[in-house]
């Protein structure tokens, strides 16, 4: 069964245990840290956006 989107997300931030037979490989570990890194700073920024854009008014 293929995973969903929300799964995937989980999985990359930590909060859903990873399958067993995930690929255990250096690429795809790096990939994933990368992954992570930027959905984090995309929620940031986006938490950013909306803290300013509902502060101005």
């Amino acid at each position: 069964m293929k995973p969903s989107f929300k799964d995937m997300i989980l999985t990359y931030l930590f909060l859903k245990k990873k399958p067993a037979d995930a690929p255990k490989n250096i690429n795809f570990s790096l990939m994933h840290g990368m992954n992570r890194i930027s959905i984090l700073v995309f929620l940031i920024s986006i938490i950013v956006m909306l803290v300013r854009l509902f502060r101005h008014h």
